[in-house]
């Protein structure tokens, strides 16, 4: 066999490998376009990129990131949010997910003081707290971040369901104090606490929105309290509570008008592509994920 043609046949066969290889690979990347696990939206509905998105953040007070609590994007997307920012500014975090009793517990861990298990033990943590929010609190512990318990304690706000915002003043100096200042104010004119009382069909009656605002209220009240003028204080809550810049950032604004705010949000739908009409105006920023996304429970 004449080696000069036995040269040029491997060239030729490594020439279609490398071409083959390529055709592969751009057809998984075309493949992962466009089926994307995400896709970002602003409030007018205009696709955004995750850079844009977070330069436009880097200037901020207060960003209320509002996940669905068993969404993997949103919660992936809160720890990559929280890291990046956290090169740029100094933070400080917060969460629905804690309840103010339980700010001591969270401190002691947060500083040493406590393992993970004794904060288990010590504090009402979510069912999903090992995969969805430990990473959060894990980070803030190794970077010497502030994370603020921010919620009511549960059984105040089912007092408020069962007996209305009155019910509260039969608490004691020490319970009021993992509360709002009472008495708060409350709007049951709110589209989002109206809201609430269309999807129940009417039962629960007007204290469900009540409870609502409670914890609103209580959450904005224990933002401001742990804010530090000069860092950019991140609060994860359900998009419930910030979307269409109501419940929390309602009561946010009428105490510190002054701050510069932002709001995430997390929807879903089956196709992605395009944002549906009902989602626009419900956040600065729109997470828009499969409605077949994995849960994580």
């Amino acid at each position: 066999m004449n080696p000069s043609n036995t040269g040029r046949n491997l060239f030729r066969h490594f020439k279609y490998l490398i071409v083959a290889a390529c055709f592969v690979l751009s057809a998984g990347v075309v493949i992962a376009q466009d089926n994307p696990a995400y896709i970002l939206y602003n409030a007018k509905g205009k696709k955004i990129k995750y850079g844009k998105m977070m330069q436009q953040l880097g200037d901020k007070d207060i960003l209320l990131f509002g996940e669905y609590h068993n969404n993997p994007i949103a919660h992936w997307l809160q720890l990559e949010v929280t890291t990046q920012l956290a090169e740029q500014r100094q933070l400080v975090l917060g969460a629905e997910m804690f309840e103010q009793d339980n700010q001591q517990a969270l401190t002691d861990f947060l500083q040493g003081k406590i393992s993970e298990r004794r904060l288990d033990s010590n504090a009402r943590l979510w069912k999903n707290y090992p995969t969805d929010y430990a990473p959060l609190v894990r980070f803030a512990k190794n970077k010497g971040i502030a994370f603020a318990a921010t919620n009511i304690p549960r059984r105040y706000a089912s007092l408020v369901a069962r007996a209305g915002l009155e019910a509260l003043d039969t608490l004691g100096a020490l319970q009021k104090s993992w509360i709002a200042p009472l008495p708060i104010a409350y709007d049951s004119s709110l589209p989002g606490y109206k809201n609430m009382v269309a999807m129940m069909g009417g039962h629960g009656g007007s204290n469900l929105p009540k409870a609502q605002a409670i914890k609103d209220a209580t959450m904005a009240h224990f933002i401001l309290q742990y804010y530090q003028p000069g860092s950019l204080f991140i609060h994860f809550n359900g998009s419930y509570h910030s979307d269409f810049y109501e419940g929390i950032l309602w009561y946010l604004k009428r105490q510190k008008p002054e701050l510069k705010y932002a709001t995430i949000t997390t929807v879903s739908q089956k196709d992605i592509r395009r944002l549906e009409a009902e989602h626009l105006g419900r956040a600065d920023y729109i997470i828009c994920v499969p409605e077949n996304m994995t849960t994580t429970y």
